[in-house]
């Protein structure tokens, strides 16, 4: 029977925004293409004089045209079929409602959890179980959480799923990593982090005594507009907020190139006041 083997490098950030809040992302490639795609994305780096951790938070107007380059060759990959990408974020307008103290205590593990079950539609990756046995391995940025929900979030993913198992599917693998090590997950950062700039309206934040907006904050609305360009060649009707249309039946969520997934819990009340609408109404009163 032959073997395929997938990676997903996965990571979150910020768990409290002013709109969208508990932010997750994920690059997913095939075993066997990732020497070349790293080759290639750290000799960009070489080549750009990048040395360091390339990150979101350090974009700014003089490092802007190199972060652009980084990208566009990510991206390149991503257009090949070569990484797959998923968003995962939680619109605040959507309450949750009657969480036990367990639940609240552990919505973060709980979300990353979902976020690596479905996100990718992994249930959906392997067309012929007959002949086909496809194993993911899961190498997560360092995990904020303590020791025992580091156990019992490692036990939940590895456990054989029935969705999975039925299409000879298993999660093999699970990696805590040094982000520093490893390019893919941090080309995948700085697409992370742009979502929450765009998103929690970071891009019109202004400098009090000016009135205006810095140059950095400039730079990264300029390379947030790079990403999604690139997104759009991808997906013409790409709209960030909301969770990407399937376009088909439910196996493009893993035939997908990239995705957004906002998440809606199945108990929650939609609260207009915490939507941007909602405050620009609130500031007009």
């Amino acid at each position: 029977m032959q073997e395929i083997t997938y990676r997903i490098y996965a990571d979150e950030s910020v768990s409290n925004g002013k709109y969208y809040s508990n932010f997750y992302g994920g690059a997913l490639a095939k075993v066997t293409d990732i020497q070349d795609i790293e080759k290639a994305l750290n000799n960009k780096k070489e080549e750009l004089n990048l040395y360091g951790e390339i990150k979101w938070i350090k974009v700014t107007e003089n490092y802007l045209d190199k972060y652009i380059e980084m990208i566009n060759l990510f991206f390149s990959f991503i257009k090949e079929g070569k990484i797959k990408v998923r968003i995962m974020f939680a619109q605040n307008a959507y309450v949750s409602d009657g969480l036990t103290k367990e639940q609240t205590d552990n919505e973060y593990s709980i979300l990353y959890y979902y976020f690596l079950k479905d996100a990718f539609g992994i249930k959906y990756s392997n067309p012929t179980p007959y002949k086909t046995k496809v194993n993911f391995s899961l190498y997560l940025d360092d995990l904020p959480c303590s020791k025992e929900q580091k156990e019992i979030f490692k036990r939940s993913l590895l456990r054989n799923n029935a969705g999975f198992k039925q299409n000879n599917v298993e999660i093999t693998e699970f990696v805590e990593i040094d982000s520093k090590k490893h390019v893919i997950q941090q080309c995948m950062d700085i697409i992370l982090g742009s979502m929450n700039f765009k998103l929690n309206d970071f891009d019109k934040i202004k400098d009090e005594k000016t009135g205006r907006r810095s140059k950095r904050t400039k730079a990264k609305e300029k390379l947030y507009k790079i990403i999604n360009s690139n997104i759009r060649e991808i997906r013409k009707n790409f709209n960030v907020g909301i969770t990407t249309g399937i376009s088909g039946n439910q196996s493009n969520y893993w035939k997908d190139p990239y995705r957004h997934w906002n998440f809606i819990s199945s108990y929650s009340h939609f609260d207009e006041t915490l939507t941007k609408r909602g405050n620009k109404k609130n500031k007009k009163k």
